[in-house]
């Protein structure tokens, strides 16, 4: 299905296409042509999700033959092989033929095409590729922080001061300048920023024989949203967006207290300035209902640790319960990369449950619902392997982009319903989903809250294969001497237990005691019924 940020086919007058990885900013491209409509009247503007590609060849084919006419084209998000394989003959004509090519936070081989007026980035890695190294992280930022220069802070200051670095130097410079404008721009991409791209590099790089209007057009500078910052519905501030610095100002529903406990959310700021987080709002919504009071926050960039500093933590203490990322990807490194070890000495630091729940974004949630292979391989490795690799737990789906006009997604016994009016390739929570995901959470935050001597523990040995005398054993491993050693810990740390005197004591109480006479693998402490066993597990 066509996304709604489309346009119809780019026609005979000046255009610039945008291909990006997904329809996170079709709303906003819409709202953008609307603007840029008084402004600069006659200027096409045109969005192309690459996600779209290897599902749709129609989608492809539009996306070519846009290209094929376009005056500036903005290519981002190209991290993905079967994507940039695809679209990058197009973007190769588009280049020949003397348009002005754009590729941003994209893979080195793509970003190698750009070419604007004098800048090209197809020579050397010295120059303009030097600069894009050093905004990318890695694992030069692992034990940094939020503070590191290669964390998110540190790229989003350095991309601000770069313009102004380059504002006054002459020739080429001036083109690179223009690319990390571009690139400021799309990072705060609310429908003002989009506009206001489209504005700045029409003028600068659009022929004066292909302007409809007269004379030069003055482009706004690029709107400045927090970098770090929170976001909720009902929060009151001055902007529509509903983001903000201060998580003091969220507004606290009924029902949530201080000893409820406390959930930090971890949002991608792209989707509230493009007015499309109801995936977020259902979320959110969700866990208020549970009793627990909810941060969803937010970093600029690929790195979460700067709002997990500012906002999880205090004192170099967590002061929330537990993290849930909404975002679908990596915890340092977006899209784009993985830095496991930054995020595993963050999460030490942070010491609580971390959870990464997912909304399907490469494919439609209905197409999603009505397919037995669920995830495609891109979604599997990105949204659930590559989180696990940082620490996550428990994934779990709560919503996607639906192209349905109807008032069901996913096919759920809710039927969720959908705020009327809306653009209709829109992100959407699907509310059984959303509360489950608070459901699994609040469990876990009462469970960490509870005294140790009243929780109950279940311990799972290994047994494979099955009436082979295989429980607990595993290879290279000495499961009843690390079982023993946590068993003793929990009773020191305050658990309610009577540990073994011994390895083999443990050993002798598991293995032995009625096994023999049972005929069993090891002791039978209760017995299921078979009806109860088929009632829990159908």
């Amino acid at each position: 299905m066509r996304a709604e940020g489309s346009s119809p086919a780019v026609g005979s007058g000046p255009s610039m296409v945008i291909v990006t990885l997904d329809n996170h900013l079709a709303g906003t491209v819409i709202a953008a042509r609307r603007r840029l409509a008084s402004s600069a009247p006659g200027l096409g503007l045109t969005l192309h999700a690459a996600s779209d590609f290897t599902g749709d060849p129609q989608a492809l084919a539009r996306a070519e033959a846009d290209i094929g006419r376009a005056d500036i084209v903005v290519a981002t998000m190209l991290f993905m092989d079967e994507h940039i394989r695809v679209i990058t003959p197009a973007l190769e004509a588009a280049r020949a033929r003397g348009a002005t090519v754009i590729v941003c936070m994209s893979a080195g081989e793509v970003i190698r095409l750009t070419r604007m007026g004098g800048l090209t980035m197809d020579k050397s890695d010295r120059g303009p590729l030097a600069l894009l190294k050093k905004l990318r992280g890695g694992k030069a930022g692992a034990g940094q922080g939020g503070g590191g220069g290669a964390s998110g802070a540190g790229q989003m200051a350095m991309l601000r001061r770069l313009p102004k670095i380059l504002r006054f130097l002459p020739g080429a410079a001036q083109d690179l300048r223009a690319y990390f404008l571009t690139m400021q721009y799309w990072f705060a991409g609310s429908d003002e920023n989009l506009a206001a791209m489209a504005l700045f590099l029409a003028d600068r790089y659009l022929p004066v024989a292909r302007r409809p209007w007269p004379g030069r057009i003055k482009a706004p500078e690029p709107v400045e949203y927090p970098e770090q910052g929170v976001y909720h519905p009902d929060l009151n501030v001055a902007s529509s967006l509903k983001i903000g610095p201060d998580p003091a100002a969220i507004p606290h529903p009924p029902g949530t207290t201080a000893t409820s406990g406390t959930v930090g959310l971890l949002i991608l700021r792209s989707y509230p300035l493009a007015d499309d987080a109801a995936h977020y709002d259902g979320v959110i919504r969700a866990f208020e209902a549970r009793g627990l009071r909810v941060i969803p926050a937010f970093a600029s960039g690929l790195d979460a640790r700067p709002a997990i500093e500012r906002f999880f933590m205090k004192d170099g203490v967590a002061c929330i319960d537990a993290l849930v990322s909404l975002t679908g990807f990596s915890l340092v490194g977006g899209p784009a990369y993985n830095d496991a070890a930054a995020a595993e000495e963050i999460l030490r630091r942070l010491d609580v449950p971390y959870y990464a729940a997912q909304a399907v974004e490469f494919q439609p949630i209905e197409r999603w619902a009505g397919s037995s292979a669920g995830f495609t391989p891109v979604e599997s490795t990105i949204m659930v392997a590559i989180p696990e690799l940082d620490g996550a737990i428990a994934p779990a789906l709560y919503g996607g982009r639906s192209t349905s006009s109807g008032e069901t997604c996913c096919g759920c016994e809710r039927h969720c319903q959908f705020e009327a009016g809306r653009n209709a390739a829109q992100m959407r929570a699907c509310d059984e989903r959303a509360e489950a995901l608070a459901a699994k959470v609040a469990r876990m935050v009462a469970l960490r809250r509870a005294a140790r001597h009243d929780r109950n523990v279940a311990v799972v040995l290994f047994n494979f294969p099955p009436n082979s005398g295989a429980a607990g054993t595993a290879a290279f491993l000495g499961v009843y001497e690390s079982l023993f050693n946590t068993l003793t810990r929990m009773a020191r740390e305050g658990y309610d237990l009577v540990p073994p005197a011994s390895v083999d004591a443990l050993r002798e109480a598991i293995l032995g005691g009625n096994a023999a006479r049972l005929n069993t693998d090891a002791n039978v402490l209760d017995l299921v019924p078979l009806d109860s066993h088929l009632r829990r597990e159908t």
